[in-house]
């Protein structure tokens, strides 16, 4: 791959789980900065999103928050991002996240966070990127949905090839390895 100067984070905005996934997002951030890679991620400050994001700060990186107009009443934007982006909606969101960013992160997360990593997933899948996907499994967080994905191909509802369309690690250095040599 290219030189990757830009990395998509996707991760709950949850500020109520524990503190080692706030660690972990904090270090992920860190490390990010560090190396001078710009984060692109959901633009809050609350739960992992926020922890990231301060990480990328104290060590001098970039923040480009991408935000749906509609968060902007819940009063959780990140105001000390570099870059923040309103969009109409999750869609325009989650499309600009793609379009700036080089490779994705997935740190634990809800819903959204499941949603927006299968979209890359997907996206994969039918070659519409080639963008690299990394989960970061926290505490085992991932290993129900890497279950999942094998029982998938076992089932024959997907090929063996999809499994081999992300990686999963323990760690924010692991990710970063992986996305340097991919």
């Amino acid at each position: 791959m290219d030189k990757i100067q830009a990395i998509c984070v996707f991760c709950s905005s949850s500020d109520s789980v524990d503190d080692l996934f706030k660690n972990t997002a904090l270090e992920l951030g860190r490390e990010l900065g560090k190396k001078g890679i710009d984060l692109v991620y959901g633009g809050a400050s609350v739960g992992l999103m926020g922890c990231v994001a301060r990480g990328v700060h104290e060590e001098k990186g970039k923040v480009i928050g991408v935000l749906p107009e509609f968060f902007k009443t819940k009063d959780i934007e990140y105001s000390e991002a570099d870059e923040l982006i309103v969009t109409r909606d999750m869609r325009e969101r989650k499309a600009i996240m793609d379009q700036r960013s080089d490779a994705f992160i997935v740190l634990p997360g809800g819903i959204g966070t499941y949603e927006e990593a299968i979209e890359i997933l997907s996206m994969r899948q039918l070659r519409q990127t080639e963008k690299p996907l990394v989960f970061i499994n926290t505490q085992g967080f991932y290993e129900g949905l890497h279950a999942n994905f094998a029982q998938m191909v076992k089932l024959k509802f997907a090929k063996p090839g999809i499994l081999d369309m992300y990686a999963m690690v323990p760690d924010p250095q692991s990710a970063l390895a992986y996305l340097f040599s991919h």
